[in-house]
């Protein structure tokens, strides 16, 4: 029965993760008007899964950190009542900020979980403070620095591509009619209330419609190309993603004896996207339009910037949180577009601090109910 628990847990943390994290690989896709809502998050879901299947073969460091091993005592990382208390403490604190429409990240939710929960079954003397911040704490405050620049790197380089290919921007030009009541003089002396239909017609940048590229580059219409481009993008930051959480996520299943790796897999990538489809869509409009505005060729350095720092960070090993980077790279191409929008990234930056000692909690409080209650 205690496996079968452990196994809701694991779901209900892979569930909050896909409904905080799988959208933001496709993030710009959305709030470019490359493409529509439901289009991107399929899209999104179905490179994340693919993802989350390829870590077995590449992502063995992840699976041996995020089982606790060397953060808390080996005898609880061997404990289903100790993972049990990380899943659903981790879990609780992504879907809470999922219902609040922050994107956190799910690295620093489990991260606060094992200490947490930790701190709790060694009555605070088992949790080995040094490794929390060599191998968590250092590249989780590095990964968004390193973003923030690389995001604004690649976006002016691209910018300075774009230039000396002869690619320019097309802008738009909005017609419509509007209709206004105005107020006519009558014999009496008084006034009357008329409608009067006139036609406008605005010029407008990307707030109003869509930017598009206009030329051509590799023979092929620029604006096309770049579509093409940006879904790729888009694509890689979700599979990148996927490779990246899914580990973190299916370590906690290894301890029962009827998942293997890949059956951990498989269930934690399902769940993954049961919960993007479910319950994605506050946090998708917080990380396509509230941190910057962009336009196509924007967000697709956004997405190259990310997929680029993820890939890597995953291939060596590295804890890094894939909503850190993604958010820092969005800013870091909005920083240099002045495109950038303070009040919401000052919050969501105020969630990220809360998260680790919020999932620390969660746990704590939930390994002393498993406890107390076995």
């Amino acid at each position: 029965m205690l496996i079968t628990y452990l196994l809701l847990a694991v779901c209900f943390l892979a569930y909050s993760n896909g409904a905080n994290d799988n959208f933001k690989g496709v993030a710009s896709l959305y709030g470019s008007r490359t493409c529509g809502y439901r289009t991107a998050l399929s899209w999104g879901t179905a490179a994340t899964f693919v993802g989350g299947i390829a870590a077995v073969f590449v992502a063995e460091g992840l699976l041996k950190k995020f089982s606790g091993k060397g953060l808390v005592p080996n005898e609880l990382t061997a404990s289903p009542q100790f993972l049990l208390a990380v899943g659903y403490g981790a879990g609780a604190t992504v879907l809470l900020a999922t219902l609040l429409g922050f994107p956190i990240s799910t690295t620093h939710a489990l991260t606060g979980a094992l200490v947490g929960a930790g701190l709790v079954a060694t009555h605070g003397t088992g949790v080995q403070f040094s490794a929390l911040g060599k191998s968590f704490v250092l590249p989780l405050l590095l990964s968004p620095l390193l973003a923030l620049v690389t995001g604004a790197v690649i976006y002016l380089a691209f910018r300075l591509a774009r230039l000396r290919a002869g690619v320019t921007k097309e802008m738009c030009v909005c017609a419509g009619v509007e209709e206004r009541v105005i107020a006519l003089p009558q014999p009496n002396g008084l006034f009357a209330a008329q409608s009067l239909t006139t036609v406008t017609l605005t010029a407008a940048e990307e707030q109003t419609c869509r930017q598009r590229y206009a030329g051509r580059a590799l023979g092929i219409g620029a604006g096309k190309l770049l579509d093409g481009l940006h879904f790729l993008s888009a694509g890689a930051v979700s599979f990148a993603r996927g490779l990246n959480d899914t580990p973190k996520i299916a370590a906690l299943l290894l301890v029962a004896p009827a998942f293997d790796v890949r059956g951990a897999l498989v269930a934690v990538a399902i769940a993954m996207g049961i919960g993007a489809f479910l319950s994605a869509r506050k946090v998708a409009q917080t990380m396509s339009s509230k941190i910057t505005d962009m336009n196509p060729g924007q967000g697709f350095a956004a997405n190259l910037s990310t997929a680029l720092l993820v890939t890597t960070a995953s291939y060596h090993g590295l804890p890094v949180s894939t909503t850190h980077v993604s958010v820092g790279s969005l800013l870091g191409m909005g920083i240099v577009t002045r495109q950038a929008k303070w009040g919401p990234v000052t919050k969501v930056l105020l969630s990220w601090v809360i998260t680790l000692p919020c999932g620390a909690l969660f746990a704590a409080l939930m390994y002393w109910i498993v406890r107390t209650t076995a």
